[in-house]
């Protein structure tokens, strides 16, 4: 089981000295987990959701990482893939360009970057957004693979070479950011991994690892986008980890909150977070928040599916070492292949995020290594 972390630059009460701050603590952190023996960083790529995600050039975040680092995977989780926000031969070059100065440790996510916000912003349609994602992976995978280059689909590409060759052997690992069912399914059939939320708990990983594994288990290679299949699932873990459990609890729950509503202003169009006071209690605001929603969808006689109410769920790693251990061994027995821990969450401070990532790397990992080893 492969442990990372995932990064959005969320921020509370954005000004540009606290961007620049919050942008340079994430690669403090990257740099520390690499430290702490995490085996891969993801960053996001988001536009324009103040508050949510400042992370808008994660190529170029990325990159500094890399080059402050020498053995931890760089991650794409992931590149918003209709071609309004980038063109997919410039994914191809950026990407590749990427994993030749890193050494060969370049993942690439795809994702649609479907918030009306982000849309806006680059005159995206939502209709688009699927089908030119897959048709993205297609052209990117396609180049990496081929020393000449052409593609006639929805738009028209070459002939020509993509340059430079990735350094990995056809081309880096494919991730599909998946939400819901059907894009888990729809990252089976493609063939590449799967990045999954896991803010409703381990019974709904439990039940997101089953429809993927199920839809491994019946495709049949037709809508395969290379020759290189990566059947990878990993599951997010919201995570405080403190000596003092109780802190650790309300921190994260806080963090949680923020994260939560800022989702539900960008998605949903609520009202836009705020900070908190520590010492609130952030489970109960949740809920009530949770049970909100709820009505809201009986109302317009949407089923309340956990996936709908995930992010108000807040049995997760928040606590102390043990706390965090025994989460994670829940998401082993589920058969996680990696875990992807949430740390940077809004109003996270700087010290109690890399307090976690030490306390990970110097008791969490080490328990699921020894396991391993004692396995073997």
């Amino acid at each position: 089981m492969k442990f990372s972390m995932i990064f959005e630059a969320q921020l509370v009460d954005p000004t540009p000295e606290r961007e620049r701050q919050v942008i340079h603590d994430c690669v403090e952190q990257a740099v520390h987990a690499e430290r702490m023996g995490f085996d891969r960083v993801w960053a996001v790529e988001h536009h324009s959701l103040t508050q949510y995600a400042h992370m808008s050039a994660s190529e170029v975040f990325l990159s500094w990482v890399a080059a402050r680092t020498e053995r931890i995977r760089i991650g794409h989780g992931v590149v918003t893939m209709p071609f309004g926000y980038q063109h997919p031969v410039r994914v191809a070059e950026r990407a590749a360009m990427l994993d030749v100065l890193s050494g060969g440790r370049v993942d690439i996510g795809a994702g649609r970057g479907a918030t009306r916000q982000e849309m806006r912003m680059y005159g995206v349609r939502q209709e688009d957004t699927y089908p030119q994602m897959e048709e993205a992976l297609r052209i990117f995978s396609g180049a990496w693979r081929e020393e000449r280059f052409e593609w006639h689909g929805s738009i028209d590409i070459g002939p020509g070479a993509v340059l430079p060759r990735p350094m990995q052997d056809p081309h880096p690992p494919l991730f599909m950011a998946c939400s819901k069912h059907d894009t888990l399914r729809l990252a089976a059939e493609l063939g590449i991994g799967a990045l999954v939320l896991g803010f409703a708990g381990a019974d709904d990983v439990r039940a997101m690892r089953k429809v993927y594994d199920d839809a491994i288990a019946v495709r049949d290679g037709s809508r395969l986008v290379s020759t290189e299949v990566n059947d990878h699932f990993s599951a997010l873990c919201p995570t405080v980890v403190l000596d003092d459990a109780e802190r650790a609890l309300r921190l994260g729950t806080r963090g949680q909150r923020f994260f939560a509503e800022s989702i539900a202003h960008w998605y949903g169009g609520a009202p836009a977070p705020t900070g908190y006071a520590e010492d609130d209690d952030h489970t109960a605001a949740l809920e009530r928040r949770r049970a909100e929603l709820v009505a809201r969808l009986h109302e317009a006689n949407v089923p309340a599916r956990p996936v709908d109410t995930g992010p108000y769920n807040t049995d997760h790693a928040y606590g102390d070492a043990d706390t965090a251990i025994a989460y994670v061994e829940r998401l082993r027995e589920i058969g996680v292949d990696e875990v992807m821990c949430l740390i940077q969450m809004g109003t996270v401070p700087q010290e109690v995020c890399m307090e976690t990532i030490r306390q990970w790397g110097e008791r969490v990992i080490p328990h699921f290594r020894a396991r391993e080893g004692a396995a073997r």
